[in-house]
């Protein structure tokens, strides 16, 4: 029997599609009194499963080879951490104009949040980067999030984020670090399973990232969370994204070509730098947001899309430049790697631009 492919030529990711319908079904049906504490005590636990598998699945090795282009994860770095939490309390003069409070603590958590793996992979890929540049930058903002996004809200969202506290630190010690470290430790053990059951443990990761939506959204609708959201603020949301990503694709792509790196290291730049990570993002959320953690993750999932989209035009683009130069000037800058654009769009098609 042949199996279903999602349309090439649809433009939406169909984990934002299966994302939506968790939304719908928290909306229609929310968990409510006892099956409220099983959806959160589920959701407890699929978080911590999802830090375990994250720190199974890094190889310390490859972690310590990536080490030797550190100026490129530094850059990279910069623009996750720095450059990205600085444009959003910029955007804070639009509270309340533009952004509502609360909307806005989304904002700004999701420019907190770590950069992608697999769909910087794929789409630094397709537009013939440095491939393996783009694997240990995508690997060193993952890692580095799950200590800098926590730290970062606590000093930056405050009370503003769910109430910050001690509690809190406790929860992201114990449903983030502490899974993480086991994964990391056991991976000798483990992680030979987990090579051997990619697809399986794919279809792991994001059923439990969708139960932590369900859970989020669910406690939101109880809670009354949103009738603070009107059309009119989703449509202005959308704008403040749309020149948020426009900011950061500019300043990673000419900043790295400023600070001297060839080409294909300026296209890992600019796909790792100028992305977020839904898949790091949600479970963090539901712990630091609480009740408020449905509202918090709307903008994460609207740049999410629009991210995989813009990106993608980018990537081609990229690709095409390549193809069309003269051969003996094909790469006057550096080395250009990566597979053949077909092979590459193959590649994002299948697992980059899922849930990265």
């Amino acid at each position: 029997m042949k199996r279903l492919k999602w349309p090439s030529w649809m433009p939406v990711d169909p984990y934002i599609v299966a994302l939506l319908g968790t939304v719908g079904l928290a909306a229609l049906l929310p968990a409510r009194g006892g099956a409220a504490d099983v959806a959160s005590g589920a959701s407890t636990g699929a978080v911590a499963l999802l830090f375990f598998l994250y720190g199974a699945r890094l190889s310390t090795r490859e972690a310590m080879d990536g080490l030797k282009h550190w100026r490129l994860h530094v850059t990279v770095l910069v623009c996750t951490f720095v450059a990205f939490p600085l444009l959003g309390l910029a955007a804070k003069g639009l509270v309340p104009y533009v952004l509502t409070p609360a909307l806005y603590s989304g904002f700004l958590f999701l420019t907190l949040v770590p950069s992608t793996i697999q769909s910087s992979i794929a789409f630094t890929s397709i537009a013939r980067g440095n491939v393996p540049a783009a694997i240990c930058a995508g690997s060193f903002s993952s890692l580095a999030g799950i200590l800098l996004t926590p730290l970062l809200a606590a000093a930056l969202l405050g009370n503003s984020g769910g109430g910050f506290s001690a509690d809190s630190l406790g929860k992201i010690v114990l449903q983030l670090l502490v899974p993480f470290v086991a994964g990391q430790v056991l991976r000798r053990w483990v992680g030979g399973f987990l090579t051997r059951h990619k697809k399986l443990l794919g279809y792991v990761d994001r059923g439990s990232i969708l139960l932590v939506v369900y859970t989020a959204f669910s406690q939101g609708m109880v809670e009354g969370v949103w009738h603070q959201v009107t059309p009119l603020r989703l449509l202005a949301l959308l704008g403040v994204e749309s020149v948020l990503l426009a900011a950061m694709l500019a300043l990673s792509w000419y900043g790295a070509k400023r600070l001297g790196f060839p080409r294909g290291d300026r296209i890992a730049i600019q796909f790792a730098g100028s992305k977020k990570s839904l898949s790091a993002g949600l479970p963090m959320a539901s712990v630091l947001f609480g009740a408020e953690a449905s509202l918090a993750v709307l903008p994460l999932m609207l740049f999410h899309q629009m991210q995989l989209m813009v990106c993608a035009v980018i990537a081609k683009r990229r690709s095409r430049d390549v193809e069309e130069r003269d051969p003996e000037e094909r790469d006057p800058e550096g080395s250009v790697s990566g597979p053949p654009p077909a092979a590459a769009s193959r590649t994002a098609a299948g697992t980059g631009t899922r849930s990265g």
